[in-house]
């Protein structure tokens, strides 16, 4: 049971309740693990369910659903709609990249109040978009009108990736061991994650004024980027042991996801750089340590450890990719993931 007692953090405030969702997903276990399908395996992480062809063979299709969080707010007031599209396939895509398969086909859920064929027509090409990019098919989906349930101008969308692995090529935690090296790959801005506090910590009278060299709007917009093709470029030059899709819960709940209980992984926030507009985010709202961490994804947007004789090699097959932290040995119940900062 969570602690309702806690003083509420920032994400919270905003209407977004981590610890109930971690609570929910601790239900679902219980409830799912009541019966399982044979041919069903071990998922690293969650971030993919993994099920066995037919046959006793060594492939095995992986599936994941997501959707696009309440930035589809922030693109239907603006009026923006094929961004949200491209967000939702590649996020998917990352997701099932953590098991190392590689895309086959996608499905997408438009779901909205008042149908507007130009707004559909618009949103489902940035899916296209995207699925072309990977060369994954888009099957199509279902677009649901229902009156009533949506506010005027307002839509959902949400999505389901289907890839193929070879279960011998599923990355192995298990094989994570002290001193191995952490890589990391830059994220450009949220993401998918965290709109519920940047809305609230940015009016709507703000999203259109100029921020940096560009506009509120277009930093809270910018597209989640597929890693599909940097990672499969570091894997042709080092051994990945396990990877990891920093979305909802950032760096203190994703990174956990996919390692073993025996190790920690140590991050150095000085060695990589922080997108501006959560260093806004971070400013107005105040936000202490852990609210930055399990928030947003603060400027990593996917990581992978590797041996570290591979690093050096890794960090160069990749523009814009380093070595962010370690693996060390982990005793009792220490945190499995520590982000040392500079205090002030």
């Amino acid at each position: 049971m969570s602690d309702k007692s806690r003083t509420p953090d920032a994400y919270a405030r905003a209407g977004v309740d981590i610890e109930a969702g971690n609570e929910a997903v601790a239900r679902y276990k219980g409830v799912l693990g009541a019966w399982r399908h044979p041919d069903q395996l071990d998922a690293i992480g969650g971030f993919g369910g993994v099920f066995r062809l037919p046959g006793g063979g060594d492939q095995a299709l992986v599936a994941s659903a997501d959707g696009v969080g309440t930035k589809i707010l922030i693109a239907a007031e603006l009026q923006r709609y094929d961004g949200v599209g491209r967000d939702l396939v590649n996020h998917c895509v990352n997701d099932i990249l953590v098991v190392n398969a590689t895309p086959m086909f996608f499905l997408d859920y438009f779901a909205v109040g008042k149908l507007d064929p130009d707004v559909a027509a618009a949103v489902v090409q940035g899916c296209a978009d995207a699925c072309r990019a990977h060369n994954c098919a888009l099957l199509g989906g279902e677009t649901a009108e229902m009156p009533g349930l949506y506010a005027p101008g307002h839509f959902d969308l949400a999505g389901t990736i289907v890839g193929m692995v070879n279960v011998n090529d599923v990355p192995k935690p298990e094989t994570l061991e002290p001193n191995d090296a952490i890589i990391g790959l830059p994220a450009v801005g949220l993401h998918t994650n965290g709109y519920s506090l940047a809305r609230a910590l940015i009016a709507r009278d703000e999203w259109e004024q100029p921020f940096g060299a560009t506009t509120y709007a277009d930093a809270l917009l910018a597209e989640h980027p597929s890693y599909y093709a940097a990672v499969r470029a570091i894997q042709k030059v080092a051994h990945v042991k396990t990877m990891s899709h920093i979305t909802g819960g950032g760096l203190l709940e994703n990174v956990p996801r996919t390692l073993p209980a025996g190790v920690k992984a140590i991050f150095e926030a000085a060695r990589w750089n922080v997108p501006p507009i959560m260093t806004e985010l971070v400013r107005r709202g105040n936000l202490k340590y852990e609210e930055k961490y399990r928030t947003m994804n603060m400027g990593i947007g996917y990581t992978l450890v590797v041996p570290f004789g591979d690093a050096q090699k890794a960090v160069a097959a990749v523009p814009g990719a380093s070595v962010i932290g370690w693996i060390e040995a982990r005793q009792g119940d220490e945190p499995q993931v520590v982000v040392h900062e500079a205090r002030p």
